[in-house]
């Protein structure tokens, strides 16, 4: 059995029916119930993550057209457009890696990436 994690807005409905006789605390709470689903609803991506989303793409396109797994270093040879920074470019490849995009193998100490081509 298991249990769910009750949310903030959880939490102010629950309040809302065990005062319901009382209209300034419903009228209160039904307030916060609308500027928490104001606040959930404006999600939008950073600059710096839209960067990320594009650098990403390129990534795997790299990988795609790849016939062999490749090193952080080997991409960045291949394509000068991709971050100089090895770290990051090691945590965007371990969000393609956890999104199941690429897969990551390792020979020693030395770390591959290539395409998942069962994703396609």
């Amino acid at each position: 059995m298991t249990t769910k994690k009750l949310t903030k807005k959880d939490f102010f409905m629950e309040l809302k029916n065990l005062v319901n006789d009382r209209k300034d605390l419903v009228d209160f709470l039904n307030h916060e119930i609308e500027l928490l689903e104001k606040r959930s609803t404006s999600k939008t991506l950073t600059k710096v993550q839209v960067e990320n989303e594009s650098i990403k793409t390129e990534i795997v396109e790299l990988l795609k057209n790849s016939d062999k797994p490749l090193t952080i270093h080997d991409m960045q040879d291949m394509n000068e457009n991709l971050p100089a920074s090895n770290q990051k470019m090691s945590a965007l490849l371990t969000q393609l890696v956890n999104a199941k995009i690429i897969i990551r193998t390792q020979d020693k100490k030395k770390v591959f990436f290539a395409f998942n081509r069962e994703v396609v």
